[in-house]
């Protein structure tokens, strides 16, 4: 049976098993009865997005998602272009950003990090060693942190593109500085030097530049460790882990997101950790495992939140509560649109206004959500808001958002709202590709 008969076929299983009519079962999804029956036949393929809310609506704890994930795979290894590739030619729209495979098992993630950790340091200085260590204004490493987070704000309104370099050559600064001491002052200098190169790295994926935001976040572990500072080898499996989630690899996410979990490393970075973890569970669709997850997260967050020591803070400064904003995008991905627009809806309103990034990527996850509950009107409403702010604030990952709620608007073309929308929805695509 082909993959997409077998899909169908548990579909209807499960529909009937829950006395639901095909139109019923159209109602509550807000998929019109003409698909949702093409489906079952095996005439048409099943979304992730109608899988997971599938599994969500008949409690099918992933098995739904599963043959899904099946069905995509052998596509993909059918000849002649794939499915993604042949939806964005018919669509009029390039590649999504989806870099290469960054694979990770549980072993590798794990051997990766205790190399980092454990390994002989790597010559971060180039060689280079003070021949006469200075003694350093103290003023110094401040003003450092305090560019740091000028930097991070001007991440939040201006292309990617424009910061990476510039974020390369303010961690050579402190690198230089850094030569210049000995002691507590050089550690610390490094640490900042790491940092800069940390979000560089980050603008970089932004940009859509995997190679660069891997190559960024290692150098960062070079600098840290250089300084004494070896915890930055975790924060590194978390940042290569949102590289695997955005690439829409469950497994690897996972894997990078547990490795990272180790009990030596701060609780910051064990919180972000299990974020993620929590994120490669949704969208792998085992629900339990990314609850526990969260539950695990939200624990180690606050106990970080109440230890910080006002240092640069890893990870995002503009979301006030993490880990209820990423239950809020696990509930979407796991088939619970109507739950996580709630969620998103509470969270969103917490945001800062002088966080135009922020507020574009989880207000389109909010519009994605709107739009997953059925409410495709007030989903175009939410879009709106932040298509303006992309011209100025571009982003590879958030233009993956804009092409999924592409796909779910379609299902709602009868709207006249829907309709006059979509041109501008497209314009953003293209100008984010």
């Amino acid at each position: 049976m082909l993959a997409s008969h077998r899909f169908g076929a548990e579909l209807r299983r499960l529909r009937e098993e829950h006395g639901l009519s095909l139109e019923g079962l159209a109602r509550q999804l807000s998929y019109s009865k003409g698909y949702l029956s093409k489906v079952e036949s095996g005439q048409r393929k099943a979304s992730q997005e109608l899988a997971r809310r599938c599994d969500a609506l008949l409690g099918a704890d992933g098995r739904l998602q599963q043959l899904a994930v099946r069905t995509a795979a052998a596509d993909r290894t059918a000849p002649g272009p794939g499915l993604r590739a042949r939806e964005n030619a018919a669509n009029g729209y390039g590649t999504p950003f989806a870099p290469g495979p960054v694979r990770a098992d549980a072993g590798s993630a794990d051997a990766w990090y205790a190399e980092q950790r454990h390994g002989p340091a790597p010559d971060a200085l180039g060689g280079l060693l003070p021949q006469f260590p200075a003694a350093l204004d103290p003023g110094v490493p401040a003003l450092l942190r305090e560019q740091l987070a000028q930097y991070r704000q001007l991440g939040q309104h201006l292309d990617p593109v424009l910061l990476v370099p510039a974020l390369q050559v303010q961690s050579e600064t402190a690198l230089r500085i850094a030569l210049r001491c000995d002691g507590r002052s050089r550690a610390e200098l490094l640490l900042i030097a790491a940092h800069f190169i940390e979000f560089g790295g980050w603008m970089a994926q932004e940009a859509g530049d995997r190679h660069t935001a891997l190559a960024h976040t290692e150098r960062a572990v070079e600098l840290a460790r250089a300084g004494g500072h070896r915890h930055f080898a975790g924060y590194a499996l978390v940042r290569r882990a949102l590289v695997t989630f955005y690439a829409g690899d469950a497994v690897a996410t996972v894997a990078l997101a547990t490795a990272a979990q180790d009990r030596r490393l701060p609780p910051r970075i064990r919180g972000l950790a299990a974020l993620r973890e929590a994120q490669g569970h949704a969208l792998g669709g085992d629900r339990n495992r990314c609850l526990r997850a969260l539950e695990r997260a939200e624990v180690l967050l606050a106990t970080a939140a109440a230890d910080h020591d006002g240092g640069p803070v890893l990870g995002s400064a503009n979301v006030a509560d993490p880990a209820a904003m990423t239950t809020g995008w696990c509930l979407f991905d796991l088939g619970h649109a109507r739950r996580a627009a709630e969620v998103l809806d509470r969270e969103c309103a917490r945001l800062p206004r002088h966080a135009t990034r922020a507020r574009i990527r989880y207000g389109l996850r909010r519009a994605l959500a709107h739009a997953g509950a059925g409410e495709a009107e007030h989903a175009c409403a939410v879009a709106a808001e932040q298509l303006g702010a992309l011209v100025d604030v571009p982003s590879a990952t958030v233009a993956a958002d804009l092409r999924r709620l592409d796909r779910e608007l379609r299902r709602f073309r009868a709207s006249r709202t829907v309709r006059e929308f979509q041109p501008a929805l497209l314009r953003a695509i293209t100008g984010s590709c």
